[in-house]
């Protein structure tokens, strides 16, 4: 379980790929972040639930299978990219962000960047099997962060990103055009899923 509150940015130091459907990132950790790893623990890469199956120091190994190559914007990453991280959340930790399960649903594209002063929109294209969970106002998980939706219209949302945001995530380096992995708000789905299954049944 993860809470959408990214602890640092690492780097991709090395892929190994022995096979087309199959790689091992190895991820340089920010200072901190390696602390009393073990092997076996969970980091969420961009947003994405990831076992850790090796320690080096800073340096630790992901596995990542065809699943996660092709659902996810892990797959089209390089060595010396940057990817967003959180430590899996302990019971007791503070919820800052909402719960997340780190299983993206899906990729997007940035399609627009609005920037004013303090604060920076960002438009992404909608997913038409996503429509009914992306909301005004609810969460989403984008990249591994947990925002809040702003505008929706039919092909789009929004999210409005504070400096800090910018800081501490890719979102101060991603521009239009980029990838995005998406995790909508496992609440929200449940109670669309119950109400359209009810509104379904009661239509026959």
């Amino acid at each position: 379980m993860f809470t959408g509150i990214v602890q640092g940015m690492g780097r991709v130091v090395d892929i190994l790929q022995p096979a087309a459907d199959f790689r091992t990132h190895i991820v340089e950790l920010p200072e901190g972040l390696a602390d009393n790893l073990q092997i076996g623990a969970s980091v969420a890469n961009n947003g994405c639930c990831l076992t850790i199956t090796r320690i080096d120091g800073r340096r630790v190994s992901f596995d990542l299978m065809a699943e996660t190559l092709e659902k996810t914007n892990l797959g089209r990453l390089k060595t010396g990219d940057v990817v967003n991280l959180e430590r899996a959340a302990r019971f007791g930790d503070e919820i800052g962000g909402h719960v997340m399960s780190g299983h993206v649903m899906a990729t997007t594209e940035i399609t627009r960047i609005d920037e004013s002063a303090h604060n920076r929109t960002v438009w992404f294209a909608l997913p038409e099997a996503l429509k009914p969970y992306i909301l005004t106002k609810g969460f989403v998980g984008l990249d591994g962060c947990s925002l809040t939706v702003g505008d929706v219209s039919d092909r789009g949302f929004n999210v409005h990103l504070i400096p800090e945001t910018l800081r501490q995530t890719l979102f101060g380096s991603r521009k239009a055009g980029d990838t995005v992995n998406i995790e909508i708000d496992l609440q929200t789905q449940a109670v669309v899923d119950t109400v359209m299954r009810v509104m379904a049944q009661q239509a026959v």
